[in-house]
């Protein structure tokens, strides 16, 4: 393991829209409408939370909605696995890192004693580096995102830690078995504005697909109140 200084630093882990506390205590959450054709659940529920949402601000009036903080219900030394894309900062609109989730959340930090960080030596170890392909731009409702390919290395992290880790839900739940391995390019549209601003953004960034990343580790990451801070990376196997 390669520890790594305090100086790196995430503004903000998001790899979906950010969502506010209301939102996500928001009934879409727990009942998403049945799907459409090659519609994920995650794109249901978030498609149906922003209808909601339209209703209920069409109904208050302009400037009465709820004045509730932003961002994941996060606090200080919770942590999450990313893998580092620093080959597609360059097309990042989303204001943080480009990187792709592994797991989020993972324990707390408090809970990350001498053992721990042997154990997650050697579960990473087992792994293998890997290259991912990034050449396609997908969507989820106010989210483009570069769909990483193979998914498969990562999906094996996230099932190994979560094997291990039972209590590490990705993405809290919300999201039910959780989202597919992804780079979020761009979340600031909403469901008015996003078409004519994802498409013209795509057409802008396209030409420089496709890019490439070899993984070689996984970086832990820690909530200190304001910021992700880089903690650790944990080399895989052949690095």
């Amino acid at each position: 393991m390669k520890a790594i200084t305090a100086s790196s630093s995430w503004t903000t882990l998001a790899s979906a829209r950010p969502f506010t506390i209301a939102q996500k205590t928001h009934p879409s959450f727990a009942t998403a409408r049945p799907l459409r054709p090659r519609e994920t659940p995650a794109d249901a529920i978030m498609a149906q939370m922003y209808a909601d949402e339209a209703h209920e601000d069409t109904a208050k009036g302009a400037g009465e909605g709820e004045d509730a903080p932003p961002g994941w219900p996060d606090i200080p030394g919770d942590t999450a696995f990313t893998i580092k894309v620093p080959e597609a900062d360059p097309l990042v609109r989303a204001g943080f890192p480009a990187h792709v989730t592994v797991l989020y959340p993972f324990v707390h930090e408090s809970r990350i004693d001498a053992a721990t960080d042997r154990e997650l030596t050697t579960l990473f170890a087992g792994h293998d580096a890997f290259t991912l392909t990034f050449d396609s731009f997908r969507r989820y409702p106010g989210v483009l995102y570069l769909d990483p390919w193979p998914h498969d290395p990562v999906t094996a992290l996230t099932k190994d830690l979560t094997r291990r880790w039972p209590e590490a839900v990705p993405y809290r739940g919300i999201f039910g078995a959780g989202l597919d391995p992804h780079l979020t390019v761009a979340n600031s549209e909403g469901p008015a504005t996003q078409d004519a601003a994802y498409d013209a953004l795509q057409a802008e960034l396209e030409p420089r697909l496709p890019l490439s990343c070899r993984v070689q580790a996984v970086n832990l990451i820690v909530w200190d109140g304001a910021r992700w801070r880089d903690r650790a990376a944990y080399r895989l196997r052949g690095h």
